[in-house]
């Protein structure tokens, strides 16, 4: 098979939301299989936001102490294989067909025994095989919606790491942040350990709860580990954080904001836990590592003259977190958002979390069906930032193009252009911006 005609296969079992709440079929699949995600230990990362980000320091953390790993996270901004990282790079072309094909047969047996594979059921399937084909020496594995019922929960990570809980796909997961935190919690698995971001106060006593019912051990930010200190510095920040075992001074992350710090704590703090030894990872391995993170589409600068950054924000949590630390590390003069979002997003919560800091908004819309209409948008915007400074456009390439039209009306050094409202948003703006 080709890598067009698997990538089509995968998409024709269904969109990544159509969610249908069982571990039945996966189960099945992985037993199938051998349970190839049983090969390895895995950090297991559920959350709102950051899940991502924290993966990738994961992931840097470990391979400078020179082990292989696997990194699953999801979406895609490109690639399907995106998804699917080893040493640090998608799954080739070749190997990706090769695991679908070594799988195929037994995707039909569920298929029939239990009811049809899912798109995330499958792709989750190809990482965990994938991982074990390899052979991994950790996987870092992202869960796609929630954690009880996500497909990657037939995995029993040894830490059990949560970001932070807000809400969002509030039909699928609950309607308020206490039942959105229980599901993510069935992540925490029977004597493992918990690494727990900063949360919500509610959302923070179900997911302790949960780690005492089952007799997992928890380190919370903010008391076991944290965040210390931190300064701007150039292309990024500089951390002072503590660790589960040290401290670990004059940590250069080229991210901006608050909340990338926290994530690099949780990070740091998730790779300790997994050590046997209580021993500190080192100062200099720690620098090393975190000086070459990325977080393609996470406040990433694609262009400048005018400044040009592409954010995934899809919710007002990680809204408020972009907004924050545009604030915090950008000295624009006028900004100028070009916004994309999907149709069951809190659109109003959003764009009200951007008004203050925005000039004029660009609206459009993505490449995805889930995408909000243009006209839709448009007048939820005027709603909110009044109607002379709401722009609509019908594609996303030309809403690009009136943006930097916009922002170039302003100071040459201090305009800016800000993508963002989805990560299909920032995934297409990157393609069309030729980043990364």
């Amino acid at each position: 098979m080709t890598i067009h005609a698997v990538e089509a296969a995968i998409r024709a079992r269904g969109v990544e939301w159509d969610i249908d709440p069982t571990l039945d079929r996966m189960a099945g699949l992985v037993d199938l299989l051998g349970n190839p995600q049983a090969a390895y230990p895995i950090i297991h990362i559920a959350g709102t936001n950051g899940k991502s980000s924290t993966a990738r320091m994961v992931e840097a953390l470990l391979r400078e102490r020179n082990l292989r790993v696997g990194r699953y996270t999801s979406p895609e901004f490109a690639s399907m294989r995106d998804r699917i990282s080893i040493d640090g790079e998608p799954i080739s072309e070749e190997r990706f067909v090769e695991v679908y094909e070594e799988l195929e047969p037994y995707f039909g047996i569920v298929d029939e025994k239990f009811g049809r594979l899912s798109f995330f059921e499958v792709l989750t399937a190809m990482a965990f095989a994938a991982f074990a084909d390899a052979p991994v020496d950790v996987a870092v594995v992202e869960t796609g919606m929630g954690g009880t019922w996500d497909a990657t929960n037939v995995a029993d990570g040894l830490v059990a790491v949560i970001t932070p809980v807000s809400l969002d796909h509030t039909e699928y997961l609950g309607p308020d942040v206490e039942t959105i935190a229980g599901e993510k919690a069935g992540i925490i698995k029977p004597g493992s350990t918990v690494i727990l971001a900063q949360q919500q106060l509610p959302a923070a006593e179900v997911i302790v709860r949960r780690a005492v019912e089952v007799g997992a051990t928890v380190a919370r930010e903010g008391i076991e580990f944290g965040v210390l200190g931190r300064e701007l510095a150039m292309g990024g920040q500089l951390l002072h954080l503590r660790g589960l075992n040290a401290t670990y001074e004059e940590v250069l992350l080229k991210l901006y904001g608050g909340h990338q710090a926290g994530n690099a704590a949780t990070a740091l703090a998730a790779v300790e836990a997994l050590s046997t030894a209580a021993e500190p990872l080192g100062e200099e391995l720690v620098r090393q590592a975190f000086a070459q993170v990325t977080s393609p589409g996470r406040l990433e600068v694609v262009r400048r003259g005018p400044t040009v950054l592409v954010d995934a924000s899809h919710n007002p949590g990680g809204m408020e977190a972009t907004v924050d630390a545009i604030g915090e590390s950008f000295g624009f003069t006028r900004l100028i958002a070009v916004l994309a979002v999907m149709a069951d997003k809190d659109v109003e919560t959003m764009l009200e979390l951007l008004e203050p800091v925005v000039e004029e908004v660009v609206v459009t819309r993505n490449s995805s069906p889930r995408s909000m209409e243009v006209d839709d948008l448009a007048d939820r915007a005027r709603g909110v930032f009044g109607p002379d400074r709401v722009h609509e456009s019908a594609r996303l390439d030309d809403a690009i193009d009136v943006a930097v039209g916009l922002a170039d009306e302003g100071d040459e050094y201090g305009s800016g252009v800000l993508i963002t409202g989805s990560v299909v948003t920032a995934g297409d703006a990157r393609i069309l911006l030729k980043a990364g």
